[in-house]
């Protein structure tokens, strides 16, 4: 039956180094305990039989093991090797104890991973200085390790801070759609691939029809959940990565369409149209007396000199067309359509 000790309630000891001693003797356990009595840094813990070794390790943590070479039923090589089997095990500095001042005996304990080899009853001194150098080289390893493991986790959290700080500043806080930046933004991107290649790109505005009205009779918290439901249905209509719906203020969105002409464009306008209608919010101040869009829709291949705000004001001219058109509509220029086909 295993013996476990703990000498850690003697008077003025810290926890700064901790030492765990396996050695079935207990006349050296107490010449080791003498040697270590008067220092205030340094915690001794101790197992008389090899078998409890290992799981007072796990327990304790030390800072140094102590292993002595021969032990009954088991042989010190044997130990020390099992204690670098453990993964949480592998790096505590071993020193070996032995009462043979042998060669070969030095070799094949650092052979197994033994990192020190004491003649037993060592100095104190000498005992004190070799405790203290691994111990110091252990802890100083651990709070590099620890460092690192902070510095990694600092960094992950920095990019997710990064990536949360770009949703803020990219995304509309409402909607949790994009944000008139972002739009403006890829606007000025996609502008000149467009130009780049020679593709078309489209731009629908969307505007909420009496928004006004419904907000001064249903409230904000009703006119702020009919913003989110559009945003939701213009979000839907979106099939491809590179499409952006964003609100541009207020109650008025754009959805941004790259290499889409205006035949495209028409189709996702109607489909959105059509889908804030069926969402049967009711807006008595609607002619169809419920929540509805109207949608300007521009599309243009952009030329050397061209600036993206053609675009906006074309489509915007547009908006402004299906507004005064009865609402709930899109409207669009036949010219534009011949501009975009390029005939």
């Amino acid at each position: 039956m295993s013996e476990t000790h703990s000498l850690q309630d003697f008077p003025g000891t810290t926890h700064k180094v901790r030492v765990l001693l396996v050695d079935d003797q207990l006349i050296i356990v107490e010449a080791v305990r003498r040697m270590l009595a008067d220092q205030p840094d340094i915690e001794l813990h101790y197992v008389l039989e090899a078998a409890a070794a290992i799981p007072m390790a796990l327990q304790l943590k030390p800072t140094v093991i102590l292993q002595d070479l021969v032990m009954p039923f088991a042989d010190g090589f044997d130990t020390v090797r099992l204690f670098r089997q453990q993964v949480e095990l592998q790096d505590i500095p071993i020193i070996v104890l032995s009462s043979k001042d042998d060669p070969s005996v030095k070799a094949q304990g650092f052979a197994v991973g033994a990192n020190d080899y004491l003649v037993k009853l060592p100095d104190k001194l000498e005992l004190l200085a070799r405790i203290r150098h691994h111990s110091c080289a252990y802890i100083h390893r651990l709070q590099r390790d620890e460092a690192f493991a902070f510095l990694r986790e600092s960094q992950r959290q920095l990019a997710e801070a990064n990536i949360e700080l770009q949703k803020l500043v990219a995304l509309d806080g409402l909607t949790g759609i994009a944000n008139r930046r972002c739009f403006d933004q890829t606007l000025d991107v996609e502008w000149q691939r467009a130009m780049r290649h020679q593709h078309s790109l489209s731009l629908l505005f969307c505007d909420i029809d009496h928004f006004k009205l419904y907000n001064d009779t249903h409230g904000h918290l009703n006119g702020d959940f009919s913003l989110k439901k559009v945003a939701a249905v213009l979000t839907e209509n979106l099939k491809r990565p590179a499409d952006l719906a964003a609100r541009y203020g207020g109650e008025e969105f754009v959805v941004l369409l790259p290499h889409t002409d205006l035949n495209g464009a028409l189709q996702v306008a109607e489909n959105c149209r059509r889908g804030v209608e069926h969402l049967y919010l009711e807006n008595p101040q609607a002619p169809s007396g419920f929540v509805s869009l109207s949608i300007g829709v521009g599309c243009l291949i952009p030329q050397k000199g061209d600036i993206c705000d053609s675009l906006i004001a074309l489509t915007d001219r547009e908006l402004y067309r299906a507004k005064g058109n009865g609402r709930n509509c899109v409207m669009a220029v036949e010219s534009m359509q011949k501009q975009a086909l390029g005939s």
